[in-house]
C-alpha cells in the first residue's frame, strides 16, 4: 500500500521507481534469507587497527583508543560493528550496571581555534555607512581566534540489546538544540538483522558527515546540502541528522549492512513545523578484505522525499505542521571506502532531482512559469587520507557540482555550479582512553556560481544568473578536544 501510494505521487519516474522498489525487495529478501544464517547475534569479532577512539566506550570496556577509530571520529570497521550492534561489545560489561565507579557514559568535544574567512565579488557601500553611495563589488575578509560548537554525548545500553543515544550540542552562537536522541532495539528475535531505532538520528550515511575531518567553514560537503540556487521550498541536506524510526542489519562483521528509514519531511527540525508526509531513506553497503592492502567497501543509496507547497494558514498567518500540496525530490547515488595500505580513499556520487513546482517554487494549485522544467545535477567528491601513522594523518577533497537542467529556461547552465578543495593534516599528541587532542590545520576553497555568504544571489553585482564566480576560503588552525 505504502509503495503503491508513493508510486502514484511520483507518476512518471517510473523507471528511477522501479529500482528502488527492487532494492527493498532485495533488502527484504536478504532479511529472510540471513535470518536463517547460523552464527548467533552475540559472535562480534574483536580487532584494534592503525587508529584512535572516542573517549566514552574506551573508558567503559578498557580498550585502547586504536579500537574503533581510524583518525577520530572517524570509524573503522571494528567501530561501525560496534555501533550497529548498539554500543555492546556482548559481554559483561554491555550491562549499564557493570561499570567501573568512575566510569559515566559522557564524553564532550570542543575545538578552541583561529581561523580567517574571505569572500570576493561581495556588494559594498561605496561610501561605508551611506546606502546612497551605489554599491561595488569588494572581497570581504574577517579573522580571529574563536570556538566551535560545543557538544555533549551520552550513549551505551539501557538493557541487553536495548541502546540509546542523546546529544544535546550548543551552537557557537550559544544557541541549544539536540543534535540527535534515539533509542535502539538490538538483534530482535535474536538476529542482528533486526534491528529498531526511533527518534532523531543521522542517516546511514557510509560517509559521515558528523564523524568528517574537516572543520572549516568552507570545508563542509557541498554535494549533501546543495539545492538549486533560488529554491525556497526544500532545505533538504543528505548530512543533516532526521527524525524518523530506521530498520536495520548487519552481518556479523558488518561486512554487509543494509537500512530502510521512515522520516518525517521536516530535515529533523522538531514540534512538526513543515507538513504532514513522510520521506523513505534506502541503504545497503557490501565490504570485502583484499589481503593486507585493507576493507574496501562500497554502498548505494536512495532518498525519496516530499515537500508542502502551500500553507494553510489563519488570518493570513501560516499554521505550523498544516501545509500541503506535497511534491517529490530524490537524491540517489553512490560511495566508497576504499584502503591500500596507508592511503584511505572515499569516493562519492550524487544524483539530484526536485519536481518543478518545487524547483520553480509554485504552488501545487499554481500556474508554472512558462518552459519550466524539473532541475535535475550531478555532484560529487574524492576525499583521501593519508595516516602517515597512528598520530599524524593528512586529509584532501576535490569536490565538484554541476547543474545538469534548470528550472527556468532562460537561466544559465552554470547557474548553481560549485568547485570545492580541502586539505590539511591532523595530529594527535594525545590520545588516551580518557581523553584525546587532535591539532588541526586546514585550508578550503570554493568557487560557486549562485549561492555564497553574503551576496544573497552569489554573484555579486553582475544581475542574477549571472556566471561570475564567487570565491570564498577559510584558514583554520584549532585543538579538537574530546574527552
Amino acid at each position: 500500500m505504502i509503495i503503491s501510494n508513493l508510486k502514484w505521487r511520483l507518476g512518471p519516474k517510473a523507471s528511477f521507481l522501479n529500482s528502488i522498489f527492487v532494492a527493498i525487495s532485495l533488502a527484504v529478501v536478504l532479511v529472510l534469507l540471513v535470518l536463517t544464517d547460523s552464527q548467533p547475534a552475540y559472535a562480534l569479532p574483536i580487532h584494534t587497527g592503525n587508529v584512535r577512539a572516542i573517549p566514552a566506550f574506551a573508558r567503559k570496556y578498557g580498550l585502547p583508543c586504536s579500537a574503533c577509530h581510524t583518525a577520530w571520529p572517524e570509524l573503522n570497521n571494528f567501530g561501525q560493528t560496534f555501533r550497529d550492534n548498539g554500543y555492546q561489545l556482548n559481554n559483561d560489561h554491555d550491562s549499564p550496571i557493570y561499570q567501573d565507579p568512575g566510569y559515566f557514559p559522557i564524553s564532550f568535544r570542543i575545538t578552541p581555534q583561529w581561523h580567517r574567512e574571505s569572500t570576493n565579488n561581495q556588494p559594498i557601500d561605496f561610501t561605508p555607512g551611506d546606502s546612497e553611495s551605489g554599491l561595488v563589488n569588494g572581497r570581504v575578509t574577517t579573522h580571529g581566534f574563536d570556538l566551535s560548537g560545543f557538544d555533549l554525548w551520552s550513549a551505551g545500553t539501557l538493557f541487553k540489546n536495548i541502546s540509546f543515544s542523546v546529544l544535546p550540542a550548543v551552537e557557537s552562537s550559544g544557541a541549544l538544540g539536540f543534535e540527535a536522541a534515539f533509542v535502539r532495539f538490538d538483534n530482535l528475535k535474536g538476529s542482528r538483522w533486526l534491528n529498531f531505532k526511533i527518534g532523531k538520528f543521522e542517516l546511514d550515511n557510509m560517509i559521515s558527515e558528523k564523524r568528517f575531518l574537516f572543520l572549516s567553514s568552507n570545508g563542509g560537503y557541498q554535494s549533501y546540502h546543495f539545492v538549486p540556487p533560488g529554491e525556497q521550498l526544500n532545505a533538504f541536506g543528505l548530512g543533516d541528522n532526521q527524525l524518523g524510526a530506521e530498520l536495520s542489519g548487519h552481518s556479523v562483521n558488518s561486512y554487509t549492512r543494509y537500512g530502510v528509514a521512515v522520516l518525517s519531511s521536516n530535515d529533523g527540525t522538531p514540534e512538526l513545523q513543515a507538513g504532514r508526509s513522510y520521506d523513505t531513506y534506502l541503504t545497503f553497503s557490501q565490504a570485502f578484505p583484499i589481503g593486507k592492502i585493507g576493507v574496501q567497501r562500497l554502498g548505494v543509496y536512495s532518498y525519496i522525499g516530499q515537500r508542502p507547497t502551500i500553507a494553510l494558514t489563519s488570518s493570513g498567518e501560516a499554521i505550523p505542521g498544516a501545509s500541503y500540496g506535497n511534491k517529490s525530490f530524490y537524491r540517489a547515488g553512490f560511495s566508497g571506502d576504499l584502503n591500500f595500505g596507508k592511503l584511505e580513499v572515499l569516493p562519492f556520487f550524487l544524483h539530484g532531482h526536485e519536481n518543478v513546482f518545487l524547483g520553480t517554487n509554485t504552488p501545487a494549485n499554481g500556474t508554472l512559469p512558462d518552459g519550466a522544467m524539473a532541475p535535475t545535477w550531478n555532484a560529487g567528491f574524492v576525499e583521501t587520507h593519508l595516516h602517515l601513522n597512528p598520530q599524524f594523518i593528512f586529509t584532501q577533497r576535490v569536490e565538484l557540482v554541476r547543474m545538469s537542467r534548470q528550472a527556468l529556461p532562460d537561466t544559465p547552465l552554470s547557474y548553481g555550479n560549485i568547485d570545492a578543495y580541502s586539505v590539511g593534516y591532523r595530529w594527535y599528541p594525545i590520545m588516551f582512553s580518557r581523553a584525546g587532542v587532535a591539532f588541526h590545520n586546514e585550508y578550503s576553497i570554493t568557487r560557486t556560481v549562485g549561492n555564497v555568504p553574503l551576496s544573497g544571489n552569489g554573484v555579486g553585482l553582475p544581475p542574477l544568473n549571472s556566471t561570475t564566480p564567487v570565491w570564498s576560503n577559510s584558514v583554520l588552525a584549532g585543538f579538537d578536544i574530546a574527552f
